[in-house]
C-alpha cells in the first residue's frame, strides 16, 4: 500500500548575504524525500547583513520580527532562524529569547508556527548526542569566534579547541570550498573530545565534508546546518533522518 505523503512549508529567516542556508538545508531534506514520504517547500524572508560584525549582526537581528511576520502570512509549518553568531553574540541563552519573541509574532498574527534557531539547534543537538567536550571551526573574526565559544560553554559544553578563519565578508564566507573542512579539522586538538563541529555557521559550506570527517576522525561530526535540519524535523514531529547528514541525522539517533 502506498503511503500518503504530506507537504510541509519550511520558513527560513535568512541574512540577506546568506547563500548557503537555502542550499544545504534543502539538499538534506531533498535527500530525505528519496527515502520517506514527506515533501517540503522552502520560503524565505531576508534581513540585511553584509559584514559579520557585532553591530551589523545586532541591527539585522532587530529586523527578524518583520521576517517572522512575513513568513507567518505564508502559513509556514515551522520557522528557522539561521544566523548562529547573530544570536550568540547577543548574550548567553539568547536563543530562547529570540525563538519566543519570533513565535509570539506568528501567534499574534493568528497563524502560529514553532520557531527554531541554528544557535539553539547546535547546542541542543550536542546535548542530544551526549557531547560534553567539542572542538569547532568558525569562519568569524577571533572576537566573534570567542563569543561563540563562550556561548556554547555557557550551555554546559566544553570547547577544547576552536579554529577562527577570520573572514568578515559574509559573501566570502559562503564562497568557501565545502570540502575545506575535511582538512581544516586536522588543525584542531581533538584529544578526548566527543564531537567535531565542522562549521559553527550556517553560511559556511560544509555539508560535503560531514561524513568524510566522521570516517577520518572516528568522531560524530555536525554543523550548524545539519543541526538546524534536525531541529526543523523535530519541530514538525518527523523522524530526524536525512541521508548525508552524518551521525546526527541517522536513524540510530532519531
Amino acid at each position: 500500500m502506498k503511503i500518503k505523503s504530506r507537504n510541509y512549508r519550511v520558513g527560513l529567516i535568512v541574512p540577506s548575504s546568506n547563500i548557503t542556508m537555502e542550499t544545504e538545508i534543502p539538499s538534506l531534506l531533498r535527500g530525505r524525500e528519496a527515502i520517506l514520504p514527506e515533501r517540503f517547500t522552502f520560503h524565505s524572508s531576508r534581513m540585511r547583513m553584509k559584514s559579520v560584525t557585532k553591530e551589523e549582526l545586532e541591527r539585522m537581528d532587530d529586523d527578524s520580527l518583520r521576517c517572522a511576520l512575513e513568513l507567518s502570512d505564508a502559513a509556514v509549518d515551522v520557522q528557522a532562524y539561521a544566523c548562529l553568531v547573530a544570536i550568540m553574540s547577543r548574550g548567553k541563552g539568547y536563543h530562547r529569547v529570540a525563538e519566543e519573541r519570533l513565535y509570539r509574532v506568528s501567534l499574534e498574527n493568528g497563524i502560529p508556527a514553532p520557531v527554531i534557531s541554528s544557535a539553539g539547534a547546535l547546542v541542543e543537538s550536542l546535548h542530544e548526542i551526549g557531547a560534553k567536550k567539542v572542538s569547532i571551526i568558525c569562519p568569524y573574526m577571533k572576537p566573534l569566534s570567542r563569543l561563540v565559544v563562550n556561548y556554547i560553554e555557557s550551555e554546559g559544553i566544553e570547547v577544547q579547541d576552536y579554529l577562527a578563519l577570520e573572514i568578515p565578508d559574509n559573501l566570502k564566507v559562503g564562497a568557501q570550498d565545502p570540502n575545506a573542512p575535511t582538512e581544516l579539522w586536522k588543525k584542531l586538538d581533538v584529544t578526548g573530545i566527543d564531537a567535531i563541529v565542522a562549521s559553527a555557521c550556517v553560511q559556511m559550506p560544509s555539508l560535503q565534508s560531514i561524513e568524510k570527517i566522521e570516517r577520518a576522525s572516528g568522531l560524530p561530526t555536525l554543523s550548524a546546518a545539519v543541526a538546524t535540519t534536525r531541529s526543523i524535523l523535530k519541530a514538525l514531529k518527523l523522524d530526524p533522518v536525512a541521508p548525508g547528514g552524518g551521525t546526527l541525522l541517522t536513524p540510530s539517533n532519531s
